[in-house]
């Protein structure tokens, strides 16, 4: 399955690149914004109470578990993958939603085909620099839409909204998308990250309402 998932993301990721544009992706209810979410223009900040202040020369992106070719990425290295630029939708458990946010960075189809995951791999657990973690379903990684992102609209992550770089897997809520992004460990049984053992979902589903277990 996650072999399928990785081909059809990257056929999308090249649909969108000879389309000539970057376009919202595509909902999953006839209603854009989730049950029980209201619009915002702004960009609310929620953190741990950490920021951490990450220069260039000291970051790096590890991927490791169970892959064939784990790998340690300095941030010239990870700027030197393909870059992409997707347009999503934001979704905060705390009920607020923001529209057509662009983004850019490396898609995790990249990484996936860098670390080339060993066929037990079914989970991904992201850990970060200020000590928070999470965990996603290999599966849901390989959306054509799910990104290491450095950049939020044309500019560079500013450190509140968790640059140097953090990940955006738009169809879950975002305390999905770990901010300050450190490890990326693929793993064959699941894992609960930092909110998960505190009472989130697991699921993470914004249009199924899934905020808390």
């Amino acid at each position: 399955m996650s072999k399928e998932r990785y081909i059809a993301a990257k056929q999308k990721w090249a649909e969108k690149q000879v389309a000539g544009g970057f376009r919202p992706r595509e909902v999953r209810s006839t209603d854009r914004l989730p049950p029980g979410q209201k619009l915002t223009t702004g960009f609310p900040v929620l953190d741990l109470g950490v920021q951490p202040d990450i220069p260039p020369e000291a970051w790096a992106l590890t991927l490791d578990g169970l892959v064939e070719s784990p790998l340690t990425l300095s941030w010239k290295d990870f700027n030197a993958l393909p870059q992409v630029e997707d347009v999503s939708d934001f979704h905060c458990v705390t009920t607020w939603s923001k529209y057509d946010c662009r983004w850019g960075g490396v898609a995790f189809t990249t990484l996936y085909e860098l670390a080339k995951p060993k066929p037990e791999a079914a989970f991904v657990y992201f850990t970060s620099y200020d000590g928070y973690s999470t965990n996603v379903p290999l599966a849901a990684c390989l959306d054509d839409d799910v990104l290491v992102a450095t950049q939020f609209d044309g500019a560079p992550i500013p450190r509140e909204h968790g640059g140097p770089a953090r990940v955006i897997v738009p169809k879950l809520y975002a305390w999905k998308g770990a901010k300050f992004v450190k490890t990326i460990t693929f793993l064959a049984e699941d894992k609960l990250g930092f909110w998960e053992v505190r009472g989130y979902s697991n699921g993470a589903d914004p249009w199924k309402e899934e905020r808390y277990a």
